[in-house]
């Protein structure tokens, strides 16, 4: 019906624009028809093209005779004054040089008839606009019987106050088809609403008793083809005052001047579509009107009049009277929208004002969908889910995170760079997501916008499957072709019947409202992030050059001290050998002075080492872990190892990307600590690895992995409680007194764990007192 019911296919019917109309059309799409370029009026009235530098007829209708009262060969290359008078061409001169008429149709006088009517000379409104160089006049009986007009401008400022007082869009669109129809006194006035994939429904309905209602009933986006779609993107109204009645063709076909077919875009009278008014007189309609409903550019629907008792001629100023309140009905039927959903938009802006404060000041992005409120308190929907952090964080119902990142990939490489705005909605997913069929019952309805100017962090809401019945007008996949003078062609359809159709894999639509407060949480998100990359940059910078000022003051700290340390020690050193003999209280405080001060040099040089150790980027490459270990023993055996210490190595170790310096450092001090810590005669240290995808026994191997090849070095010495499992990590803790256990400083694991910890690895320990020690780590060299 859409196409026929909203009056839109009315524009067009021939393939090559200088075919005869009247003969047919082989088109097998209505997609294809030329709907800009007919080459005919609707013969009710007479069109005339004039060049605009003299005003001379290029081209006239050959109705021109019974309309104008002259012959159409006649008329081209008059001047157009031989129609419309010498004044008349005056006021149209000065009209098109002063008036804005580019695409836009307007009134330029009256032609008076005579009494009788006689010869075709009815009283006749004459409109003009230009197009391509040209000015082309319309010429349409003016409808005036000689009583009273209507106060037609009372009749809108009534509707205008109607509209303004509705509150929600549904009364709006009430409002509009009952003051409407009874403006132009036709049958029945629809507003026809597009959908997403370009089918229409009839939204609102006005009519007269004894006809069918219409209300609810949805008709196939080809019934309205695309060509039809966008004209009434450009033009508001198109009048079908008979849709039996005949066409008049153009004299000439083509433009002298220019060799091209006349663009009757924005013509009143433009040639009506075969096709078109086939599939109205089917309905049984013998006249229509239509206007544009449009929402920010694009056609939102049609104001769609339909009349069943013969021809109904609406006259010029009715219709300009209908062209401003569709207008007025498209600047002003968001707003009704807006009232009738305000309480729900200003929830969901109240949920996502929390929202961005929990996110900014307690725990990041993660509280969109963890914390409380979450995304499911705004829009509402079954489940949301964000990717963040390269993971998936979801609350409600959602796909699976396989399912998601699939989904995910999908949006970033092929429809989120591809609209005006970097966002995506739609209640039939699966239509353009194929595998979302497996999901389908927890997202058949999609709402996704980007966080990241990437699109690798999403942000998406989902609706699960609504089964519904719809109900059609006729079926809608019924294509009939028909016999044509030039052969078989697209023909209307022929039923209307109610043909209800369940629908699967479809969700509840999206409301405008809802995709608006998506796309502002998205720019608010996206502003917050800004912002916070802005102070942890400030914040990283100011850590940096901490940094840098701790380890110069470590550095000068400790090289400055060392130098009155020496001096220290040689003076306590020479009293010790120059001052005896000496009683056995000052030599043991003398003993006690060079000791403090050899302890202090070694706390200061552990403590110069660790403020290096990270100073500089690792140099990773494929490393022998073999080799590194023989190197570590090397060093390691030089001072410790004895013929009673045994290190056991139980198979080869892998080769692995690391640093190898650093890689020695951890093994030769994890080594030291193993064979200082021990009481037995005989030592005992083993070195090993389990891989990522190995069961080992050790108890200390149940942590967590996270699929990373684990290594050891384990001994049979004192052991460690289990209360100090922590502490043996901090810098200069030491469990025992200085001088036990070969002394030491208590530097050695502080300096293994950040080895460790600049490959991306972690370092931990399992021990069992008197019975050994096992330090693990890891290796994933992520610097």
């Amino acid at each position: 019906m859409a196409s026929t019911v909203a009056g839109a296919a009315s524009l067009g019917a021939f393939p090559q624009p200088y075919s005869t109309k009247r003969d047919g059309s082989t088109i097998a799409n209505c997609d294809s028809e030329p709907v800009q370029t007919p080459g005919c009026v609707q013969a009710h009235g007479a069109l005339l093209v004039l060049r605009l530098s003299d005003l001379r007829i290029l081209q006239a209708s050959e109705n021109a005779a019974a309309v104008l009262g002259q012959a159409a060969g006649q008329l081209v290359g008059q001047f157009v004054d031989s129609v419309i008078g010498v004044e008349g061409q005056r006021q149209l001169r000065g009209l098109l040089d002063q008036e804005g008429t580019a695409c836009n149709p307007v009134h330029l006088l009256t032609l008076p008839g005579n009494s009788t009517g006689s010869e075709g000379k009815a009283a006749l409104d004459v409109t003009v606009h230009t197009v391509d160089g040209v000015a082309v006049l319309e010429f349409e009986a003016t409808g005036h019987t000689g009583g009273p007009r209507p106060d037609y401008y009372a009749l809108v400022k009534t509707t205008l106050a109607k509209l303004q007082a509705s509150g929600s869009l549904q009364q709006f669109c009430d409002v509009v088809a009952n003051d409407i129809r009874a403006l132009t006194g036709l049958d029945r006035v629809m507003v026809y609403k597009f959908h997403d994939d370009g089918h229409g429904e009839v939204f609102a309905e006005s009519r007269r008793a004894g006809l069918p209602s219409w209300l609810g009933l949805h008709y196939p986006a080809e019934d309205i083809p695309k060509p039809a779609r966008a004209i009434f993107t450009r033009t508001w109204i198109r009048p079908v005052p008979d849709v039996s009645g005949t066409l008049a063709e153009l004299v000439p076909l083509a433009n002298p001047d220019s060799g091209e077919p006349l663009n009757m875009t924005y013509c009143h009278l433009r040639g009506v579509s075969l096709m078109y008014t086939e599939y109205l007189r089917n309905m049984g309609v013998t006249a229509a009107l239509t206007m544009a409903i449009r929402r920010n550019g694009t056609l939102w629907g049609l104001i769609a009049c339909h009349h069943y008792d013969g021809p109904s001629h609406i006259p010029y100023h009715i219709r300009a009277a209908c062209e401003f309140l569709a207008q007025v009905v498209s600047l002003q039927h968001q707003a009704a929208e807006d009232k009738e959903f305000l309480a729900y938009r200003l929830k969901i802006e109240g949920v996502h004002q929390v929202l961005l404060a929990a996110a900014a000041h307690e725990t990041g992005l993660a509280s969109l969908v963890y914390g409380t409120p979450s995304l499911l308190n705004g829009v509402d929907a079954g489940g949301a889910a964000l990717y963040y952090l390269d993971r998936w964080w979801c609350v409600g119902n959602t796909p699976t995170d396989d399912e998601l990142t699939g989904l995910g990939d999908w949006l970033t490489a092929s429809v989120l760079p591809l609209g005006p705005r970097p966002l995506y909605a739609t209640d039939r997913l699966t239509q353009a997501y194929p595998p979302a069929a497996r999901f389908a019952g927890v997202a058949s309805g999609l709402l996704a916008v980007p966080l990241s100017s990437d699109g690798h962090d999403l942000m998406l809401w989902f609706r699960p499957e609504t089964i519904r019945t719809v109900n059609w007008g006729g079926n809608p996949h019924d294509k009939p072709t028909v016999p044509g003078a030039n052969g078989p062609r697209l023909g209307p359809r022929r039923s209307f019947e109610l043909f209800a159709e369940s629908v699967r894999q479809q969700s509840l639509p999206w409301k405008l409202m809802e995709i608006d407060a998506a796309a502002n949480l998205r720019f608010l998100v996206a502003e917050m992030m800004a912002g916070q990359a802005g102070r942890r940059a400030v914040l990283h910078a100011d850590l940096a050059r901490s940094n840098e000022d701790l380890d110069a003051f470590v550095y000068v700290a400790s090289h400055d001290l060392k130098e009155p340390l020496r001096g220290i020690y040689r003076y306590a050193h020479q009293l010790l050998e120059d001052c005896a003999p000496m009683d056995q209280e000052s030599r043991q405080k003398l003993d006690g002075l060079v000791r403090l001060t050899q302890r202090m040099d070694s706390l200061l040089d552990s403590m110069l080492h660790f403020s290096r150790v990270g100073g500089t980027d690792l140099l990773l490459e494929n490393v022998d872990l073999n080799q590194v270990l023989a190197e570590a023993l090397d060093f390691v055996g030089s001072r410790t190892l004895d013929n009673n210490n045994a290190v056991v190595v139980p198979r080869p170790l892998p080769t692995v990307p690391c640093d190898p310096v650093r890689c020695r450092q951890i093994f030769a001090n994890l080594l030291s600590n193993g064979l200082k810590y021990t009481d037995g005669a005989n030592k005992r240290i083993e070195v090993g690895y389990i891989a990522a995808d190995e069961v080992h026994p050790r108890p200390g191997c149940q942590q967590a992995s996270q699929g990373q090849t684990i290594y050891y070095v384990a001994d049979n010495g004192i052991g460690i409680q289990a209360r100090h499992f922590k502490q043996i990590f901090k810098l200069f803790k030491r469990l025992h007194s200085h001088d036990s256990y070969g002394g030491g400083t208590g530097a050695g694991l502080t300096i293994v764990r950040k080895l460790v910890e600049q490959h991306g690895g972690q370092v931990w320990v399992d021990s069992v007192t008197a019975q050994g020690s096992t330090f693990y780590f890891t290796l994933p060299s992520k610097a």
